[in-house]
C-alpha cells in the first residue's frame, strides 16, 4: 500500500462527520480522490437522500479523475436506492485504484461493491484505518445488522454516584465543558428517550442547544409513558409540531390519547412488561421507523429498566468533582438491581476524557459494538 493511504483515508473520515445528524439511517461516508499526488476531489455523504460520498467528491473534481486513487470510509453501494450505484460512477470516471475503510455489512453491498469494481479491472485494497472506519459508524453498523437502534445511556453523577440531592435539585450536577458535551451527542443521534417522571420533574425541551448550523438539529424526542401522563401543557406537548415527539403507551383513555395526537404528539402503543413499557417491542418499532439511534436521558428507573431489558449497547457517565451525600438522594441506576455482584454487566472498551474539572467516562455493554467515537465532535 502507498504510505499516504492513511493520511488520505484520516481526511476522509474527516469529511465523513461533516454529514453526522443528517445522514441516519445511512452510514456517514467521506471519499477524497487523489491523482499524482494531489487531492482534485473530495466529498462526504450531507444528507439522506442526497449524493453519496464518492459521487459528490466526483462532482467536485478540478480535473480528469481518469487513473486517479479514490479513498472512501465506506465500501462503495452497487445497488439502486435514492442515488444510482456508486461503482457505477467510479467506473465511469475510470478510477483505476479505490481504497476502502471497512466493508458495509449491508446485505445489498457487503463485499459486492468491492468484487464488482476489481471484476471491472479496479484495483482495490480494503482495511485501511478499519477500525477508525466501522467506530465512526458504530450507530449505523448496529441498525443495518439488527433492525434496531444504536441505544447510548447517559447521566452525569457526582463522585459519591449521585444524580441528585435529597430534595431532587440537580442543577447541575455537570459543568459547562460536560454540559456542551451532552449538546453534541444529541446532535449525532437521530433520537433521545426519557422517562415521564423527567418530564413531569424538569419539564424538558430535549432540543439541541449549540451556536451554528449543527445547533439546528434536534433529535426525535420520545418519552415512555405507559399510562399516557404527560400533561398538555408540558413543552414537549406544546412544541410538538416544531420538533417530532413521540410518547410509548400500554394503555389509557382513549380523551386523553385523541388530546395528545391532536397536539400532534405521535403515539406508540406496545406491548406491556410488568405494567410497564416492553422496552424491547418499543425498540423493534423505533427501528420499524428508521431511528437507527436513541440517547437515554432517564432517570434510575428508566435507566434500570432498559439495562434489564437488554437493549443498551453504550454507556456515557459524566462524573462531577462534587460530594452530595444522602441516603435519599436519587442514584443513576435505580430498580431492583441484580442480586449478586457476579451478575453485574460487564462494560469494556472503555475511554476516559477530560471536560473541564469532569471526567466522561465511556464504555460498551456486551451487545455494543466495541468502538470508541459515536459522537465525537468533528
Amino acid at each position: 500500500m502507498n504510505p499516504l493511504d492513511e493520511t488520505y483515508m484520516r481526511r476522509a473520515l474527516e469529511l465523513a462527520g461533516r454529514g453526522r445528524s443528517r445522514v441516519c439511517p445511512n452510514p456517514m461516508v467521506g471519499a477524497v480522490i487523489v491523482k499524482q499526488g494531489r487531492v482534485i476531489g473530495e466529498g462526504w455523504h450531507a444528507y439522506c437522500g442526497g449524493l453519496h460520498a464518492e459521487r459528490n467528491a466526483l462532482a467536485n473534481r478540478t480535473e480528469s479523475a481518469v487513473g486517479a486513487t479514490m479513498y472512501v470510509t465506506l465500501e462503495p453501494c452497487c445497488h439502486y436506492g435514492r442515488t444510482p450505484p456508486c461503482t457505477e460512477a467510479i467506473l465511469a470516471h475510470k478510477i483505476a485504484r479505490v481504497v476502502v475503510g471497512c466493508l458495509d455489512p449491508n446485505e445489498k453491498v457487503a463485499g459486492q461493491g468491492v468484487r464488482l469494481l476489481r471484476e471491472h479491472g479496479v484495483a482495490v485494497d480494503v482495511g485501511v484505518l478499519e477500525d477508525e472506519c466501522r467506530r465512526k459508524n458504530e450507530v449505523f453498523m448496529h441498525y443495518i445488522t439488527t433492525g434496531r437502534p444504536f441505544v447510548v445511556m447517559k447521566y452525569a453523577m457526582t463522585l459519591d454516584g449521585k444524580i441528585a440531592a435529597h430534595t431532587g435539585d440537580s442543577r447541575w450536577v455537570s459543568g459547562e465543558a460536560s454540559r456542551r458535551h451532552t449538546h453534541e451527542t444529541r446532535s449525532c443521534l437521530p433520537a433521545i428517550l426519557v422517562g415521564v417522571g423527567t418530564v413531569l420533574a424538569d419539564d424538558p425541551l430535549l432540543t439541541c442547544r449549540l451556536p451554528g448550523e449543527e445547533g439546528r438539529f434536534d433529535p426525535i424526542r420520545i418519552v415512555c409513558d405507559s399510562h399516557l401522563r404527560l400533561p398538555p401543557d408540558a413543552a414537549l406537548v406544546r412544541t410538538a409540531r416544531d420538533v417530532p415527539t413521540y410518547a410509548a403507551y400500554v394503555d389509557a383513555e382513549p380523551d386523553k390519547a385523541a388530546a395528545l395526537e391532536q397536539a400532534g404528539v405521535k403515539l406508540l402503543r406496545c406491548r406491556a412488561e410488568n405494567g410497564h413499557v416492553d422496552l424491547n417491542d418499543l425498540t423493534r418499532q423505533l427501528g420499524e421507523l428508521q431511528i437507527s439511534g436513541v440517547l437515554i436521558e432517564g432517570g434510575g428507573a428508566l435507566h434500570w429498566s432498559a439495562l434489564a431489558a437488554g437493549i443498551v449497547s453504550k454507556v456515557q457517565v459524566y462524573i462531577a468533582p462534587k460530594l452530595v451525600g444522602g441516603a435519599a438522594a436519587k442514584p443513576p441506576i435505580g430498580g431492583q438491581g441484580f442480586d449478586k455482584m457476579n451478575d453485574a454487566l460487564p462494560v469494556t472498551a472503555s475511554r476516559l476524557t477530560m471536560l473541564g474539572d469532569d471526567l466522561l467516562w465511556e464504555g460498551y455493554l456486551q451487545n455494543g459494538e466495541g468502538g470508541a467515537d459515536t459522537c465525537s465532535p468533528d
